[in-house]
């Protein structure tokens, strides 16, 4: 299941590729828009920058933008900043140490199918076809 963060930080990228691309946008102005916590979209935003997804400037005429064209984001990348790792199981996260089970473990193929395929299906779609979707 997916968190409220995950779900608001799609919702805060969608909102700035639907905006003008050369033009900050107001974090105030998005929070109205997306009816959400302006405080809560500071952490989610903060987080966005460091993932280097979004930029920032502070100041009058100050906000957020896109870093690239929303056709060159998957939506794998954005969950995976806010959420982590998709894998389903600890032994199939990038980095994980080799599981002395691996040879023995019957469900380690059904995890690895599952894992495949959502990753799969959230790396495949892109920023640009739920703008086109809203």
């Amino acid at each position: 299941m997916f968190s409220t963060k995950g779900r608001y930080a799609l919702r805060v990228m969608i909102d700035l590729a639907q905006q003008d691309s050369e033009a900050y946008i107001p974090l105030k102005d998005i929070a109205e828009r997306q009816d959400i916590s302006k405080k809560y979209l500071e952490i989610i935003v903060k987080e966005l920058v460091k993932g280097g997804l979004v930029s920032g400037v502070s100041g009058k005429g100050g906000g957020y933008r896109l870093t690239r064209k929303p056709e060159e984001y998957s939506i794998g990348e954005i969950i995976e900043l806010l959420e982590g790792s998709l894998a389903p199981v600890a032994c199939l996260a990038d980095g994980a140490k080799d599981c002395p089970r691996e040879g023995v473990c019957k469900t380690l193929p059904m995890w690895t199918e599952f894992y495949l395929l959502e990753r799969d299906f959230f790396y495949g779609k892109k920023l640009s076809d739920l703008v086109n979707e809203a």
